[in-house]
């Protein structure tokens, strides 16, 4: 795959973000975009935790049925889910049905609806400040960074689940915490 490729709208993007329609729009309207609600910021945590060790195109095809079986990612509505809840989510086809995935979402909706400050506050806290030049190419995307070693690390001293450092940074640049478009990209942030 190409760093940056041309597409037939004549835009040059991320060579990822042209592989697929699902991707494209992604790409060009969502992805690396600040979002700083909390339930906005929970439910891309838990499709990054859901996505672990699988293909994000499987994600966002599913993302739909997620949001159906997930209340919306509500915070306190996903907190209050019981076993009955678990059972039923098991069951669901349409999304990716993996018991310690769908416990850890519950977990984490509980341990966001105690944070005081919200989860938003939270997360952000662990954005790098200051100019921070876009990578020339893929090659120059870490996976993991100080900042979300450090995220992760926090997170789950508050009890949250399926949050390593490489979901942290996954979630910090599906989210505009960082931008890692590559330059020649149209997106600019």
């Amino acid at each position: 795959m190409n760093d940056v490729v041309v597409g037939q709208d004549g835009l040059a993007r991320c060579g990822w973000g042209a592989s697929s329609p699902d991707y494209l729009e992604y790409h060009d309207t969502e992805w690396g975009r600040p979002v700083r609600d909390d339930n906005g910021l929970y439910e891309r945590m838990t499709l990054e935790a859901f996505q672990s060790g699988l293909s994000w195109i499987t994600i966002l095809r599913k993302r739909p049925s997620f949001r159906t079986a997930f209340a919306g990612f509500e915070i306190e509505k996903v907190a209050a889910f019981g076993e009955p809840d678990v059972d039923r989510l098991l069951a669901d086809a349409g999304i990716v049905r993996n018991r310690a995935k769908i416990e850890a979402a519950i977990a984490n909706a509980r341990a966001a609806a105690e944070l005081p400050g919200g989860i938003a506050a939270l997360l952000w806290s662990f954005a790098p400040t200051g100019p921070r030049p876009r990578p020339a190419d893929f090659t120059a995307v870490p996976a993991v960074t100080s900042e979300s070693k450090a995220m992760a690390k926090e997170l789950k001293r508050r009890g949250f689940r399926f949050v390593g450092p490489t979901t942290a940074y996954a979630l910090m640049q599906a989210t505009g915490m960082v931008n890692d478009h590559v330059r020649g990209c149209f997106v600019e942030l």
